[in-house]
């Protein structure tokens, strides 16, 4: 049971990173490969808020997530649409984003390293107590996971309830169809893009509140980013979720059964089975 609890407590952060790249690849069609470093720079953000102006990292991401915001905007108006305009197909995209976002992961990590240094980073927070059936956990675990879950259930209902939802929900189905019941397809795709950055940073607000972290860390919450995506199903919210339930769980259970340097090892093992046995992912449909 404490490893369920656990994992269970460890997948909130994760949904949100994965629900981040989530929109931005099967909305905006872009792969990004610099979505880790989205994170570590809001772990950094919430961490200079905390120590420098005793901001309360739940508080500081209203500040985090609109700034995230408004920088993922401007990164795809100015250096990933002039790709989608030119990209004769879907897969040119995807090959484009790649090179593109790869460019723009050392861009953003040089640029941490420069203002934060390569050390490792945490702070006090929340650090008490907290249990649940009658195993101790730490509370500002417990209070990040609640977060996640409130930001994962007020993303599925702007999905699903709301108009502009709606039109995301479209144009990740068929952007040309899309655009035939007038849907503005290049302005969804960018704030797509945004909002996933905006769900990335808040994920990585929380995830500093009980993390150690550097500068360099970014590649592998990428790479656990996709492939929560992928198993989940590209563009699926709810396969995400569940995805990241899954991988939260699998770590801890290989972390304290096996042995902690397994983690990542476990991880792509999993990711294997998946694209053996069901590559369209959890929720996916088999392409015909």
């Amino acid at each position: 049971m404490n490893i369920i609890v656990t994992g269970i407590l460890l997948s909130g952060t994760y949904a949100l990173v994965a629900l981040g790249l989530t929109l931005q690849y099967g909305v905006a069609r872009i792969m990004n490969l610099s979505n880790g470093e989205t994170l570590v720079a809001a772990c950094f953000v919430a961490f200079w808020l905390y120590t420098g102006f005793a901001i309360n990292p739940l508080v500081g991401m209203l500040i985090i997530a609109p700034a995230a915001f408004a920088i993922n905007w401007g990164i795809y108006a100015f250096a990933l649409q002039p790709l989608v305009k030119r990209a004769k197909n879907r897969g040119q995209l995807e090959v484009d984003s790649i090179l593109a976002t790869f460019g723009l992961l050392f861009l953003m990590q040089g640029l941490m390293i420069l203002f934060f240094g390569g050390e490792y980073r945490s702070y006090t927070f929340l650090a008490e107590r907290f249990d649940i059936f009658g195993n101790a956990y730490g509370l500002n675990r417990v209070v990040a996971f609640v977060a996640a879950a409130i930001i994962a259930v007020g993303l599925w209902f702007f999905l699903y309830r709301t108009r502009r939802g709606t039109a995301l929900r479209a144009v990740a189905v068929d952007p040309t169809s899309a655009n035939l019941v007038a849907i503005d397809v290049a302005r969804t795709a960018a704030f797509a893009f945004a909002l996933g950055g905006a769900l990335t940073a808040c994920g990585g607000a929380l995830l500093s509140t009980f993390y150690t972290f550097n500068a360099s860390m970014g590649v592998v919450f990428t790479m656990k980013a996709l492939i929560i995506v992928i198993m989940g199903g590209v563009g699926d919210v709810r396969g995400a979720v569940l995805a990241a339930l899954i991988l939260g769980v699998s770590e801890t259970f290989v972390a304290s059964v096996i042995d902690p340097g397994l983690t990542l090892a476990a991880t792509y093992g999993l990711f294997i089975l998946v694209l053996l046995f069901r590559p369209q992912g959890i929720f996916g449909r088999a392409q015909t």
